[in-house]
């Protein structure tokens, strides 16, 4: 019989959150440095497994590239 899923998984280790790790408290839309490191290859937003930021960080992070991009500061998509 093989090994069940649960015991063949490693212990993952923590990484830290990388806005925390930053000292940033407030997302701002026009820092499309910052919004750009959330932002997929294809333009998608990454999801908070993938960043490690929390649920309120991602809320804000999610408004805050969606107005960047209405305001043409973001790309909606990648370029082909």
């Amino acid at each position: 019989m093989s090994p069940r899923r649960s015991d063949a998984r490693k212990p993952l280790k923590p990484r830290p959150n990388p806005l925390d790790q930053a000292g940033i408290t407030y997302i701002d839309y026009k820092d499309t440095d910052l919004l750009r490191k959330f932002i997929s290859d294809r333009g998608k937003i990454r999801s908070r497994r993938v960043t490690r930021v929390s649920a309120q960080q991602q809320r804000l992070l999610a408004r805050a590239i969606k107005n960047a991009r209405e305001m043409a500061l973001l790309p909606y998509s990648s370029v082909r």
